[in-house]
């Protein structure tokens, strides 16, 4: 059975991540996702220390989807190289566990 991942990401706009979100979570790539922000980012690009302010995003999906989230967000997202990753989750409320692959189901051939 596919393991729930909970797939983190960062965007330079708000509109940004809505774009993002809107595609992931419309598509059934993600059962759900938060936006965050401002951040405040600090990290090494091309040799140079750069200092972002940035949106947070936060989204649920299953291993089985994992791929075709990352396509979409890449697809969506204006920076060369975005931030995407997945983490496992171990644990939580069943129920919940259970509706993020309710939602994230791809869609069955039978019509």
């Amino acid at each position: 059975m596919a393991q729930n991942l909970e797939v983190h990401v960062t965007t330079g706009s708000r509109e940004e991540a809505e774009k993002v979100v809107q595609a992931a979570v419309e598509g059934r790539l993600a059962a759900c996702a938060q936006i965050s922000g401002p951040v405040t980012s600090a990290y090494w690009w091309k040799g140079k220390l750069e200092r972002d302010e940035e949106y947070s995003v936060v989204m649920k999906t299953t291993e089985e989807r994992l791929d075709a989230l990352v396509a979409s967000v890449k697809a969506a997202h204006s920076y060369e190289t975005p931030e995407i990753v997945a983490v496992a989750i171990v644990g939580g409320l069943g129920d919940y566990l259970t509706w993020i692959k309710e939602e994230t189901a791809a869609p069955s051939s039978d019509g």
